[in-house]
């Protein structure tokens, strides 16, 4: 029932075992009382002494009789004389040694056949119908241990017979591994030998596409564009590298995100925004010290719609996909797939998930991220014990879009968030961008109810971000072809841009408060700098050049002065900024 239930009263004792017995304390009032009649008797027939004493010893045990004895001698000096006591001890005959009790062998312990000697007792005959696998016989009249030696040796010919067979079964999957290397964590092996090598040769590699792609390795470096000065503050985008994977040809790039720690890895998901062309998904690393093939490959059963790096462990990587599964993944273990991912039972999404973002870890240290999808559900997941664990912290629900249901009922329609960002500085606080156009401003600790709404545009939102260096502003992108810039304090925004085409996605410069770039369905890149131009775009530039084709993500990288951008047949390419287009603030 969800609830508390108050219980009057709890009995806090539990008797397991309880039993009445014949026993009396020795140092107690009866136990004494005892042991004076036992003595005063003693006294009066010191003949019997020796009866009394065995009486004793079955009582009170062998232990105590030497107690019993001293108290009798001091009775004795109590009624009589000194010299009558010594003469009774002098009389009186020393008490028999207790025969030990021969204790009876249990004929079924088999622990004990160590010390017992040669001559085994009789043992009970039997009729047993034994069946060892494939060995089945009846034995009459056998002794029992060597029924239970059979046994045991049997049982341990079946476990030499299983370890001979998972060894040999072992062998042809070591060879399936060895085929299937290449969709591992690249070139990591086992062996020593193996992993001195793949070092080797992954330097080699480098080395020789270096060699291969020397012009754009020296226009990354050293390339200037002296025209920017005569154009009147434009600025272009200088392709450089193109990055493509054979078995991501038919799919599009759903997510892009910089690796933390090492600025030339970055991480690429791969899907399909068409629901009807669902199928596998693909994740790939990428390092701009390698274009002509991925660092790291992992494969998928659904498609991959976001990602996300761990600021804190780098190695870490969240995933969404378009099944409602989140997994992690943990690039330092050679293996194909996640290590961690939700299911059914533990409270997956019933939606695609369109955004993951990491959080910092819980007041326990556990790793803790979140996610949202078009269920409407935003979900806080968190890595306990080796299993991820769900709390809802927040359900849309869609304005205006009740259904009558049966019996006149007023059913509420869940709203589908499409995006979310968390605020830099105010760890509670975050927008979530949803299907409907609105942008809701919310916190972690109120779960029923949001604390602003913006009426943001008119088709669905698929971006949302705050900026790096003002607390206050906010960038959102949406199919309405619009790109607007909010403060959250004010219900309407401050800049609007009409890109002529649907906007796939917006991102902040980490250089500047002032520069951000998008991206459209019809393969342009956009590059504004409020700084320079509060009206229009510095550079817009075809970066896709086939018609069909689609640019779906854009990402600045936090260090070099390039972007990478994605699109919908699995390419991604990387464009230098001109000097116009990352000018620094003063």
């Amino acid at each position: 029932e969800r609830a508390y239930k108050p219980i009057s009263h709890v009995d806090q004792m539990a008797i397991h075992f309880s039993l009445n017995g014949n026993m009396i304390l020795r140092d107690s009032d009866e136990g004494r009382r005892q042991t004076i009649r036992l003595n005063i008797a003693a006294e009066k027939a010191p003949t019997e002494t020796s009866a009394v004493t065995s009486e004793e010893a079955e009582m009170k045990g062998e232990e105590h009789t030497e107690d019993t004895q001293l108290v009798g001698e001091e009775e004795t000096e109590g009624s009589g004389t000194a010299e009558v006591a010594e003469a009774a001890e002098v009389e009186e005959p020393p008490p028999p040694p207790a025969v030990k009790e021969q204790k009876l062998a249990n004929q079924f312990n088999f622990i004990e056949r160590a010390s017992r000697t040669l001559n085994n007792p009789v043992q009970v005959c039997c009729h047993l119908l034994i069946d060892f696998g494939a060995l089945s016989f009846v034995s009459a009249h056998v002794p029992s241990w060597e029924i239970y030696d059979g046994y045991v040796e049997e049982l341990q010919k079946m476990e030499k017979s299983k370890e001979k067979e998972k060894s040999k079964a072992q062998t042809p999957k070591r060879e399936e591994e060895k085929k299937k290397g290449r969709k591992f964590t690249s070139l990591v092996s086992q062996s020593d030998d193996t992993t001195k090598i793949s070092k080797a040769a992954k330097i080699i590699e480098r080395i020789v596409n270096q060699n291969t792609f020397d012009d754009i390795a020296q226009d990354f470096k050293y390339f200037e564009d002296a025209s920017d000065e005569y154009r009147n503050q434009q600025g272009t985008l200088l392709p450089l590298w193109k990055f493509q994977y054979d078995k991501t040809k038919m799919l599009a790039v759903t997510a892009i995100s910089w690796n933390p720690k090492y600025k030339d890895l970055f991480a690429v998901g791969y899907g399909s925004y068409d629901f009807m062309k669902q199928g596998e998904g693909m994740l790939l690393l990428y390092t701009l010290k390698n274009p002509s093939f991925p660092e790291y490959v992992f494969s998928s059963d659904s498609g991959i719609m976001c990602l996300d790096f761990h600021n804190d462990h780098p190695y870490l990587l969240v995933v969404g996909f378009y099944d409602g599964n989140v997994a992690i993944y943990n690039l330092k273990k050679p293996t194909s797939q996640s290590s961690y991912k939700s299911n059914a039972k533990s409270g997956k999404h019933t939606e695609p998930v369109w955004q993951v973002k990491w959080q910092k870890d819980d007041m326990d240290n556990n790793l803790n991220f979140f996610s949202v999808s078009s269920d409407g559900r935003i979900v806080s997941w968190t890595l306990v014990k080796n299993e991820l664990v769900y709390t809802d912290v927040i359900k849309l629900s869609a304005e205006g879009t009740t259904m009558q249901g049966p019996e006149g009922l007023q059913l509420q329609m869940p709203g589908c968030g499409t995006s979310f960002d968390f605020h830099k500085k105010i760890d509670y606080l975050f927008l979530v961008g949803t299907e409907e156009g609105k942008i809701y401003k919310c916190s972690k600790s109120y779960s029923s109810q949001f604390l602003d709404v913006f009426e943001a545009h008119h088709m669905a939102v698929y971006s949302v971000s705050w900026n790096p260096y003002h607390l206050k502003v906010f960038i959102s992108c949406s199919s309405d072809w619009t790109v607007k810039i909010w403060d959250h304090t004010i219900k309407t925004p401050m800049f609007v841009y009409d890109l002529h085409a649907s906007v796939g996605d917006v991102a902040w410069s980490p250089y500047s408060s002032t520069v951000f770039a998008a991206v459209t369905i019809d393969g342009k890149a956009h590059v504004f700098d409020l700084n320079v131009n509060k009206y229009e775009a510095l550079c817009t530039q075809l970066v896709v050049a086939k018609k069909k084709n689609k640019a779906t993500h854009i990402q600045f990288n936090p260090v070099y002065p390039i972007v990478i951008i994605g699109d919908e047949q699995g390419h991604v390419i990387s464009l230098k900024l001109s000097p116009n287009l990352r000018k620094m603030p003063k």
